[in-house]
């Protein structure tokens, strides 16, 4: 999570540069950045079409591990970790 704020500062502090210089900005319109979304997603079809071709389970277990973190750019959950939990395990 921490990339992406990081990745959205960057961005705003860009676009507060480019207001200042008065200068229009090349960003893509929300629509080409939908297109891109969609890109992602359809480059997932393929892994899920070998697994259904082949006859292996196409589960939501295998969806999050396998093609989530390639369309959200996130890694993928180790099974029993908790979200948002940093904390080492408490030692007895």
């Amino acid at each position: 999570m921490k990339i992406y704020l990081i990745s959205l500062a960057a961005g705003m502090l860009m676009g507060l540069i480019y207001a200042v210089i008065n200068v229009r900005s090349p960003a893509p319109p929300a629509i080409a950045l939908i297109g891109l979304l969609g890109m992602l997603i359809g480059e997932q079809l393929v892994p899920v079409a070998k697994r259904l071709i082949s006859r292996e389970p196409v589960s939501v277990s295998w969806f999050s591990s396998e093609c989530a973190p390639k369309i959200t750019g996130l890694q993928a959950r180790t099974k029993g970790a908790a979200v948002g939990n940093d904390a080492p395990p408490p030692s007895a």
